[in-house]
Formats: structure tokens, C-alpha cells, sequence
């Protein structure tokens, strides 16, 4: 399992986050505005029925009359009924905010990965942006639709709940809001304990979400290995850091609630005791307090100290959410290290409008003009590179790992950009032209293919959904895959599974190839393509590879030096410079470098020939 750093939040409590957060919910303000005026419906409801109950008391019980009654009965119905109908409103809006804030917030992530650049995706972790997207998108829905919500009701019931109780008695009412300062304080205490341990929590979440996509994902390696036990011990650990994380959110929330009650159990019984006293001074004739009006205060002070103690929750849960909050938002608000000038936008479009009447046709004429490159926090790759490479030639790049091959091809392909220096293509520097005009005249194979869920038709059409069932065969065809796909049971809607995985390598590679050839690029990149198959697979693929690149600017890293000798040029590449380049008679003849290389690696792979051949005589049985 891979560890990996992860932001560290450690902001208080931010309120210009959640008005940031609540501007996402603008396409909902219409069901926010219309819970909010059903929640003050409601608290005022629940204000006005223990007054109803208090003066029924004092009116019909002891005043010993029935005059009024039926009225009263049918208003009391009345509150009810409108209760019961502002509740099943609330209930839906914020079912509909939730699951609308949910749904809007993952397209908008969604959407931002696609204009993220690759550099973004070296340093981030699928676990960590799988759990902003799942769990924290969730919990932001849900304290959106729900604990806001809450949150307006109790500040309503409480502001009409004080000012009835300062109608009805306002000295005890004074006394029992002096309860609140504390509540304050105490709040201020646990703010800070409560969000870093939710942090700590929504972070611990992050890695073992990521830990079980590796485990996943690596499970062949795992085994092959024998890593299971050291695995286990690495998953406990960071499982056992989130438990105790957890175990301390919920110790600082457990401890916050009782306060709370305690608190409002003291001011209640205060105004039992107090309340209880004037009613006595009422019953032998001096002015107190009725029983209904008793009845009433204790009521509004029970109720009173409930929203507060809803609102000590609601805090609690905004903190927990804070953290979601944070994530999420680092993620919407993250600016794409590579991105398209205005005047380029305007003239050529972006990602998602292209604007492809204006594109120009691309030949393929590639300049490197004294570039230089590092990788953020890295070292610096190219320094002063120049290179130039004619439209149509094929270029193979060889040299260790980590002498800057991909850095060339990753340049070429603008996943990154120079630091220094300029890019041409066509003789125009490529900043002038939009991203989308570059890489849709890109076709890229990888070492480790990756295919999509779907047929084998479906991942050959990928980077163009609208080509025809002949177009997807005939690359197929070029690229030497249909001898393996028709003899497939279900042909070109065989399923390949997830991640290719009923597929072999070779497959993988040469249906990756066809649906690279499909997009019929100007400008073609072979990551190591052959370095994964078998010396069959390998075959068909250079063979498809001298049909394809024909009439096409192409890039070869390569590892077997054996599939190179046909290209136009062989670069030799030492600590981001060129240090041989020519072509394979050229560079054998001058016996530098690339001649040790060659002729190592081909004594090698005559060896293992020999020794094959050797083991198939040997377990050839006498006639």
C-alpha cells in the first residue's frame, strides 16, 4: 500500500466557506426559501400550542365553563392540520435539496476532473478523489438539506419562544436566558476539539478508501509477493487511526450533549420551584402566577432548550461537515495547471464548446525551441532542449528510466507544459492553438493498456462514439486484432469486463492500438507498447505499426530495441539531452552507446531463444 500526503485543514470555524458552499445550492433557492418560510410556520405553531394549552387551563378547567369551546376546539384542529401540512412540505423540499445538492455537486466535480491536467492526477490519490465525490459530497447533501434546515427552525422557535416568555414573566424569563452565556462559552470550548477530530476522521476515510482500491486493484501482486501479512499490518494501522480519531469526535459530541441538557434541566427546575411559589401567593389571593400561565412558562422552558440543544448538535454536525466541506470545495476550486489563453477560447473554443470550423489542419511539424522542464517539487528534466522533427517522421527514443523519453512525448502531447522555452507545432508555438485542437490529432497507446467497461466494438469506438461498425473493424483489421476478436464467442460485442480484465495483455494492447488508429491522428505516441506482450503479439503489433505510421508524426519509446530499427530516427536521450541521434545503421556503425545497448540486449534475447529451443529438445520424447 502506498502512503501519500493528503491537505491539511486547520481553519476554525469559516463561515465565508459555507456562504461559498451555499452559492452552489443557488439552483435550489426556490425549495430553500420555501422550507425556511414552513419552518417559521412551524416553530410559530409549536410556540402557540402550549400558550392554547395554558389558557384552556385557566379559560374551560379552572374557570369551570364551556363557553368557547367548540371554537377553541376547531382552532386547535386548525394548528394541527397546518402542522401536519408545513411538515410533509419540509419534509420534501429538503429531501429535494439533498439529492439535488448531491447530484449537482458530483457533475461539477465530475466535470472538473476532466479539465484537470495530468500533473493533478500524479499527485492525487483515485481513493482521496473517490471519497470527495462519494462520502463528502454526501454528507455536504445532507447538512444542506436537513441540519440547515434545522438550524432555522430552532432560531425561530427560540426568538418567538423568548419573546412570549418575556410577555408572560419577565424577570424569570431574563433569568432563564441567563443559561445561554454559558452555552456559549462551552460551545467555543469544544469548537475547536470537534473539527480537527472530524477532520482527522474525513482524512483517515480518504486513506482507507485508497487503501482498498490498492488492495483491489493489486491483489495479483499481493499474492505473487506474499505481501498479505504486511498489507494486513499497513490496513490496521491507518483503520486503527480512524477509529480512535472517531472515537474522539464522538467522545468531545457525547460530552457537549449532556452539558446541554444539564444545563436546561437546572433552569427548568428553577422555574418549578420559582413558578410554584407564585401560584400559591395566587391561590390565597395575591397577585402570582395562574396554574395555566405555569403551565405555559414550564413548557416554553422545556421546548426552550430543546432547539438549543438541537442547535449544539447542528454546530457539532457543521463541524463535521466543514472538513467534507473543505475538500469538496479544494477540489471545485482548483485551477487547471495548463489552461487555454481567453483569446485562444475565443477563436478556437474549450474542452466542452470546441469551436472546430476554426481549427487548422495539423501536418505535424514538431520544434522544441530551448526548452526546459521540472516537475513540480522535482528536479529539473530538460534544460535547454532542441529538438525539430519533420511532419511524418517516425521518432524512437531510448535511453534509461528517468532520462526525460516521457518528458519529451508528455510535452508533445501538452499534458504538461514547458517552463521555459517553446513547443511548436507547425511552426506556431502550441500555446496558441486550444488543447482540444492538439489532442484530438493524438492517438496515444500505453504500456499498461486500460479499457472501459463494455464490448470490445465499444472500446475501439470510445474516442470516436459516432464511427460505424466497418470503420471499428477495419482499424481492428490494420492493427492485426480481429483474428483474436472473431474468435471470441461473441465476436466484437464480447464483453471485456472490468478493466479489460477478461482480456490478455496482448489483447488489451492490440484493442487499445485499433482504438488509437480509429481517431486517425496526425500525431501518434507509443509508450513502450510491445515492452508488455508475447513475441506473437509483438509481431502483429509491428506490423500494424509500420501500416499506421505512415504519413504520420510518431513518437516510439521503446525498450526492445529490436522494434525501433525501422524508424526514422532513434534518439538516444541522457539526462534530458540528445546524446546520440541517427538512425539504426548510423548508430550501430558508430558503436557508441546505442551499439552497447543494441547488441546487449540482443545477445540476451538470443539466449533465452537458445535456452527455449534447447528446453523443447530436451522434452521432445524419442520416437
Amino acid at each position: 500500500m502506498t502512503a501519500f500526503q493528503e491537505e491539511d485543514y486547520t481553519r476554525r470555524f469559516d463561515l465565508g466557506l459555507w456562504k461559498k458552499l451555499l452559492k452552489l445550492a443557488r439552483p435550489f433557492h426556490r425549495n430553500l426559501w420555501i422550507i425556511l418560510a414552513t419552518m417559521t410556520v412551524s416553530a410559530g405553531i409549536d410556540v402557540a400550542l402550549p400558550w392554547m394549552n395554558g389558557y384552556a387551563i385557566d379559560t374551560f378547567i379552572a374557570g369551570e365553563t364551556t363557553e368557547g369551546l367548540p371554537l377553541f376546539a376547531v382552532i386547535y384542529v386548525l394548528l394541527i392540520a397546518l402542522q401536519v401540512g408545513v411538515v410533509f412540505l419540509f419534509i420534501r423540499e429538503s429531501g429535494k435539496v439533498e439529492t439535488g445538492m448531491c447530484y449537482h455537486i458530483r457533475r461539477l466535480g465530475f466535470r472538473k476532473l476532466q479539465e484537470l491536467p495530468f500533473s493533478y492526477y500524479d499527485r492525487m490519490p483515485v481513493g482521496s478523489l473517490m471519497s470527495r465525490l462519494t462520502n463528502d459530497t454526501q454528507r455536504l447533501g445532507d447538512t444542506i438539506g436537513w441540519s440547515l434546515v434545522d438550524l432555522a427552525w430552532g432560531s425561530a422557535f427560540l426568538v418567538l419562544c423568548a419573546v412570549q416568555m418575556l410577555v408572560l414573566n419577565a424577570r424569570m424569563a431574563l433569568i432563564v436566558m441567563l443559561v445561554l452565556p454559558p452555552l456559549a462559552v462551552i460551545s467555543w470550548k469544544f469548537q475547536k476539539g470537534i473539527l480537527e477530530s472530524y477532520r482527522q476522521v474525513r482524512k483517515r476515510n480518504s486513506q482507507l478508501t485508497s487503501a482498498f482500491n490498492e488492495g483491489i486493484n493489486g491483489a495479483l501482486t499481493t499474492k505473487t509477493l506474499v505481501r498479505e501479512e504486511m498489507n494486513s499490518e499497513e490496513f490496521h494501522e491507518i483503520a486503527e487511526g480512524m477509529r480512535d480519531s472517531s472515537v474522539r469526535a464522538a467522545t468531545l459530541s457525547a460530552l457537549f450533549m449532556p452539558i446541554v441538557v444539564s444545563l436546561g434541566s437546572l433552569a427548568t427546575a428553577w422555574v418549578l420551584w420559582k413558578g410554584s411559589a407564585e401560584v400559591l401567593l395566587t391561590v390565597a389571593g395575591a397577585a402570582g402566577m395562574t396554574v395555566g400561565v405555569l403551565n405555559v412558562f414550564i413548557n416554553y422552558t422545556l421546548q426552550f432548550f430543546m432547539p438549543v440543544r438541537d442547535i449544539a448538535r447542528i454546530f457539532a454536525e457543521l463541524q463535521s461537515s466543514q472538513a467534507a466541506a473543505e475538500r469538496v470545495l479544494t477540489l471545485l476550486d482548483t485551477e487547471p495547471a495548463i489552461v487555454d489563453s481567453p483569446e485562444v477560447e475565443a477563436v478556437f473554443g474549450d474542452n466542452f464548446h470546441p469551436k472546430k470550423e476554426n481549427w487548422p489542419a495539423l501536418r505535424g511539424d514538431i520544434d522544441f525551441e530551448d526548452v526546459s522542464f521540472r516537475y513540480q517539487d522535482g528536479e529539473q528534466v530538460l534544460e535547454h532542449f532542441d529538438l525539430s522533427v519533420k511532419a511524418g517522421q517516425t521518432i524512437a527514443l531510448v535511453g534509461e528510466t528517468g532520462s526525460g523519453k516521457s518528458t519529451i512525448v508528455n510535452l508533445v502531447c501538452r499534458f504538461y507544459e514547458p517552463t521555459a522555452g517553446r513547443v511548436l507545432i507547425d511552426h506556431v508555438d502550441y500555446r496558441e492553438r486550444s488543447q482540444l485542437w492538439l489532442q484530438s490529432n493524438l492517438g496515444y497507446v500505453l504500456q499498461t493498456p486500460h479499457l472501459f467497461s463494455g464490448t470490445i466494438a465499444d472500446n475501439i469506438r470510445y474516442g470516436r462514439p459516432e464511427a460505424t461498425d466497418e470503420e471499428v473493424r477495419q482499424a481492428a483489421r490494420m492493427v492485426g486484432a480481429e483474428s483474436f476478436i472473431l474468435g471470441m464467442q461473441d465476436g466484437y460485442d464480447t464483453d471485456v469486463g472490468e478493466g479489460g480484465g477478461r482480456l490478455s495483455t496482448g489483447q488489451k494492447q492490440l484493442v487499445s492500438f485499433a482504438r488509437a488508429l480509429l481517431t486517425d491522428p496526425a500525431i501518434f505516441v507509443l509508450d513502450e507498447a510491445t515492452s508488455s506482450v508475447d513475441t506473437e503479439t509483438e509481431q502483429l503489433i509491428q506490423k500494424a505499426i509500420q501500416t499506421t505510421l505512415e504519413g504520420r508524426t510518431s513518437f516510439i519509446i521503446a525498450h526492445r530495441l529490436s522494434t525501433i530499427r525501422t524508424a526514422d530516427r532513434i534518439l538516444l536521450i541522457r539526462d534530458g539531452k540528445i546524446a546520440e541521434d541517427g538512425t539504426h545503421r548510423e548508430l550501430i556503425a558508430k558503436r557508441g552507446e546505442y551499439y552497447r545497448l543494441y547488441t546487449n540486449q540482443f545477445r540476451d534475447e538470443a539466449g533465452r531463444t537458445l535456452l527455449e529451443m534447447e528446453g523443447k529438445k530436451k522434452g521432445t520424447p524419442r520416437a
